[in-house]
């Protein structure tokens, strides 16, 4: 795997953040209405702010601002269910996204709820948008999802989905299959 392939890769794999799992929260079995396991986020206003400052900080080229926006314990996951990085890894990849990538931007709609018990209780924070940006003079552009738990004011986990694929060909890349 050369260079290129690999920073593509990590920067698509931390590009916006990382991320956290979600698990169910309840036996796929019981059922129950939705009002008994997820509320209006008592916070939302402001935690919708810190996601917000954290991507646009990111995309606009503040890692250390947006860095202090984590948790000390900070772990993201994504796209992939066995992709995972923390703080620091978060921050040294955008600084290689920032060497290689231009003209980036997004645009998301965010979106907040309160999970009332387990694994997965707190405030949350999710957006859907698309980030784009330039890349060996190819315009590239990703639909991602991404959803953040918040605790005492920080993004403490965060998950993050998109179309690894679609960036890898739009940048030139192939898939060959394997030779039998």
């Amino acid at each position: 795997m050369n260079r290129k392939w690999t920073t593509a890769l990590l920067l698509v794999a931390c590009s916006l953040m990382g991320a956290g799992r979600l698990y169910a929260q309840t036996d796929s079995t019981q059922q129950g209405a939705y009002k008994d396991y997820v509320g209006e986020n008592p916070d939302a206003d402001a935690d919708i702010r810190l996601v917000s400052n954290y991507i646009n900080s990111l995309i606009g080229g503040d890692v250390d601002k947006a860095t202090a926006m984590l948790a000390p314990n900070y772990k993201g996951f994504g796209p992939g269910p066995d992709d995972s990085t923390d703080a620091k890894t978060t921050a040294d990849t955008w600084k290689q996204n920032y060497q290689i990538q231009s003209n980036r931007k997004i645009n998301f709609l965010p979106a907040t709820f309160n999970v009332k018990s387990g694994d997965q209780e707190g405030h949350w924070v999710t957006t859907w948008g698309t980030y784009t940006f330039t890349q060996d003079g190819k315009d590239v552009r990703i639909p991602y999802q991404y959803t953040a738990h918040i605790a005492d004011g920080k993004i403490d986990r965060d998950v993050i989905y998109f179309d690894q694929l679609s960036i890898v060909r739009t940048l030139g890349y192939t898939l060959t299959p394997p030779s039998k």
